[in-house]
């Protein structure tokens, strides 16, 4: 990962950019990339970048960020990687692109397809990204999170200009920036272990949301819009035969880890054990001519909530001939990263699984490897969990015709006995409301549990209010996609 950090000011005569702050906000975020550090300026001082580098594509110093084009016209600072930069080189070469500088870098990529095709450039890019370009021929700011997200991206707006960086503490390095509660944000947390985009913790500022597109101006003039939505990009799936769906489910994995081992330093992969990292491991071991190194965490102790997997991955470690290096994770390991996690996080995420993912990639570093593949995200797509499946069936009973105000009368009846915060009152206080039962996979306090939390004031501020509010126009975009969604069209 790399950070990237800038600002333009909407009045360079009432507020310049100033190279303390970017040299501040770069280095606040010093951990995101050991192996280079740059800044720029435009000379009126109305826009500057500034960037830490982690050098994955193109180590040579002419790689190195923010990068300018090669007629000065457009400047970028880019967190990523590109997958398919060396197509798209050929492509642009093709086209008539010249003036290369570098030679293989990803992140010119970038610029010359900015040249060749205008901002829809983005569509032709397969990778993770979070970039900012400075147009100075129309002066415009041009911000952009890559389809799901994978990469960060903040920003704060107000009547002085608009200041970006890959994480909220590199913008609170600035003393006039306050310090407030996002009390929205915080109500919505409490349901989702995180905060739903566009808003974060800290009020004025946000994050720019996954497949979000950002122009701004230097005038003050600012479009946000979604450039990428998956419910756009889906379509039903055309196969002759229920068997093909597997096959081409491996295709589709196949062709996606071999995208991503493409890198100019070594890489490995993070095992659990489980069915998605052990999938992973095979399909990342074929071809390779030298031996894999895989990375896997346990626990001092027997936990009954996580499973021990360990076993798991060393099988899967020797069945492919991976190199496996273990870490053993304790109590005292939590509570002594603790304060360090509380820094790196900006804004919590109530998941445990950082602190193990934390561990497992100072293993891989510890051993030589600066780029890991993760495979985060299967369970989600290939419905692992088996509460899920619980409550989507659930989802079936509930649409039975049940009068809504029997459920509502139930549902007083079980809070009333003082089980309002249990799980399952939550699931038919939701079928009263006539709100679907399935939220997703990350859920914490119910709305009962939450009320106990909230101080009185809040409690009135919110009266009437639920998270569902903060997720009701995805799924009811959802439903209305016309397409048959049975895996046989």
């Amino acid at each position: 990962m790399c950070g990237i950090a800038g600002t333009l000011s909407f009045d360079s005569a009432r507020f310049a950019v100033s190279e303390r702050a970017l040299i501040a906000m770069r280095d606040r975020m010093a951990h995101r990339g050991p192996d280079g550090a740059g800044i720029w300026m435009s000379h009126d001082a109305q826009v500057g970048f500034a960037h830490r580098r982690l050098s994955v594509i193109d180590l040579a110093p002419a790689a190195s960020q923010p990068m300018l084009s090669s007629d000065g016209t457009l400047v970028i600072v880019f967190n990523g990687e590109i997958y398919n930069h060396s197509e798209l080189r050929r492509e642009l070469q093709a086209l008539g692109q010249r003036g290369w500088q570098t030679d293989h870098s990803d992140t010119e990529v970038l610029l010359h397809a900015f040249h060749e095709w205008g901002i829809v450039c983005i569509h032709r890019f397969r990778g993770m990204f979070a970039f900012a370009l400075w147009d100075r021929t129309r002066k415009a700011l041009w911000l952009v999170r890559d389809r799901i997200g994978i990469k960060p991206l903040y920003y704060a707006r107000d009547s002085n200009g608009l200041t970006f960086a890959s994480e909220i503490k590199a913008l609170l390095t600035d003393p006039l920036r306050r310090r407030e509660v996002n009390e929205e944000a915080l109500f919505h947390y409490l349901s989702f272990l995180t905060t739903p985009s566009p808003q974060t913790l800290f009020a004025g500022i946000n994050k720019l949301p996954a497949g979000g597109l950002l122009r701004a101006s230097a005038d003050g003039t600012v479009v946000e819009r979604q450039w990428w939505d998956v419910l756009d990009a889906s379509s039903p799936i055309s196969v002759t035969n229920e068997s093909e769906i597997p096959e081409r489910v491996i295709s589709e994995l196949r062709t996606a880890v071999a995208l991503h081992k493409v890198a100019d330093v070594p890489v490995g992969v993070f095992l659990s054990g489980g069915i998605d990292s052990s999938t992973n491991l095979v399909l990342f071991s074929e071809g390779e001519a030298d031996q894999v190194r895989a990375f896997s965490i346990a626990y001092a102790q027997d936990q009954s909530s996580v499973a021990d997997e360990m076993p798991f991955a060393r099988i899967m470690a020797a069945k492919t001939g991976a190199a496996h290096f273990e870490y053993t994770l304790t109590q005292d390991d939590l509570l002594d990263f603790l304060p360090r996690m509380i820094d790196l996080q900006d804004e919590p995420i109530a998941d445990p699984v950082c602190v193990p993912v934390h561990f497992v990639s100072r293993l891989a570093r510890q051993n030589g490897v600066v780029v890991a593949q993760v495979g985060e995200g299967a369970d989600e797509l290939f419905c692992g969990y088996p509460y899920w499946k619980a409550v989507i069936a659930l989802e079936s009973a509930n649409s039975l015709p049940v009068p809504r105000f029997l459920k509502r009368a139930a549902h007083a009846t079980l809070s009333c006995a003082g089980l309002g915060e249990y799980s399952k009152t939550e699931l038919l206080r939701r079928a009263a409301e006539g709100q679907p039962l399935f939220w997703g996979g990350a859920e914490a306090f119910t709305q009962a549990g939450k009320q106990k939390l909230l101080s009185s004031r809040l409690r009135q501020k919110f009266a009437g209010c639920t998270s569902w509010d903060a997720i009701g126009a995805i799924r009811h975009r959802f439903d209305e996609k016309a397409w048959d969604r049975s895996p046989l069209a």
